[in-house]
């Protein structure tokens, strides 16, 4: 089976469990009120894990090279390519979005060492570790599936149906951040996109009005109103 089909098939499995995970993490283990659709997309994926699977994916696979030849430390550095592979493309989407779209995904300034509130040590830690769960848990378990579908290669034909949905899904998501980044620019701000969902879910339980789980931005008023509400609530918390 071809590389290409490979990291097709594992950037559709990293998506889709990485928006699982962020799902249980911002909503049960941040104990979050509200269960709010986590990520850039409407779907239920999350690329840069997309990304990240397909990179712990080819850093597990260098090991059979042995560079180091002790195991101790060939696992060692193993795990630290990881954490800093996966910390690289936090950094990388992270900046581009904060310097590019004006739009925080996520932010860590509150967590010491930070950069830019983008990445931190503490999350590099945790790559560290969700790289060695990966070799041991989940890599072993990859490499069966990937022997599965070299041999059931019609199975090729979900994942470029996940690929077409994949790529409205983000041309509609684009639009989106389009408009937000045109009004960051028009008030010279920031804006935090998750900010942004659990405020208007806020306003719609308070106005007795459907919030739709998916669709966060589906809204009754137009977009700037929520936004012009966040940029007045700040203003009022700093006096």
């Amino acid at each position: 089976m071809n590389i290409f089909l490979t990291l097709a098939y594992l950037f559709f499995i990293g998506s889709l469990l990485g928006w699982c995970l962020e799902l249980l993490w911002r909503n049960l283990m941040l104990k979050k009120d509200k269960w709010i659709n986590p990520g850039f997309c409407t779907g239920p994926y999350l690329p840069i894990y997309g990304f990240g699977l397909c990179v712990l994916y080819l850093l597990a696979s260098l090991e059979n090279y042995e560079w180091i030849t002790n195991p101790f430390w060939n696992k060692a550095v193993l795990f630290l390519a990881m954490a800093v592979g996966m910390t690289l493309i936090e950094y990388v989407a992270g900046l581009f979005c904060l310097k590019f779209l004006k739009v925080r995904l996520w932010d860590y300034s509150n967590l010491w060492g930070n950069v830019q509130g983008i990445i931190c040590p503490a999350f590099s830690a945790a790559w560290a570790v969700l790289g060695a769960l990966y070799y041991f848990l989940i890599h072993p378990h990859i490499l069966e599936g990937l022997e599965w579908l070299s041999q059931n290669l019609a199975f090729s034909f979900f994942i470029g149906v996940f690929f077409g949905v994949f790529a409205v899904d983000v041309a509609h998501s684009a639009q989106l951040v389009a408009k937000l980044k045109h009004f960051a620019e028009e008030y010279t701000v920031v804006l935090a996109y998750e900010e942004i969902k659990a405020h208007i879910r806020r306003a719609h339980l308070k106005n007795a009005m459907q919030y739709h789980f998916f669709t966060p931005f589906r809204t009754q008023y137009p977009l700037t109103v929520y936004l012009r509400e966040i940029l007045e609530s700040k203003r009022k918390s700093k006096k």
